[in-house]
């Protein structure tokens, strides 16, 4: 008998039952037990682990501001945002009142008025600065 015990105890690698993987450890009456928990809810903790690409390096743009891969990353976490990326296009070719020269002066003009009231001189002077940065993508 304890040798069937034995092989069924060897032959059983998750500690947990049907439907139930561990994710970690937890502590029990002083001894460390498996931290079994449902399949589904162990799926979303992996998923919810690693954070959404708008917050990490692949989601941002070196010269300032969100990607592509940003932005639709920053939509599907947020639904009902609207939220677009720069209008790189310089000025000088965008058709005076369209959609995008009409983003663009809006964005320029908020943004400066921040860049004014809302940051100190060293940041208004770094050139390394979030601010700066948005500003000369956005060709302000």
């Amino acid at each position: 008998m304890f040798i069937l015990l034995k092989t069924l105890l060897l032959e059983k690698k998750d500690p947990c039952w049907k439907g139930y993987t561990a994710v970690g450890m937890k502590k029990k009456n002083g001894r460390k037990v498996p931290n079994c928990v449902p399949i589904k809810e162990s799926l979303e903790a992996l998923l919810l682990e690693k954070s959404a690409a708008w917050q990490r390096a692949e989601g941002k743009d070196p010269s300032g501001g969100l990607n592509r891969k940003g932005v639709m990353s920053y939509r599907r976490e947020n639904p009902g945002s609207k939220l677009k990326t720069a209008v790189t296009t310089p000025p000088s070719k965008l058709k005076k009142g369209s959609k995008a020269a009409k983003r663009r002066k809006s964005f320029c003009a908020r943004m400066k008025g921040m860049k004014r009231r809302r940051t100190s001189s060293k940041t208004a002077n770094d050139p390394n600065s979030r601010i700066n940065k948005s500003l000369r993508k956005w060709n302000c």
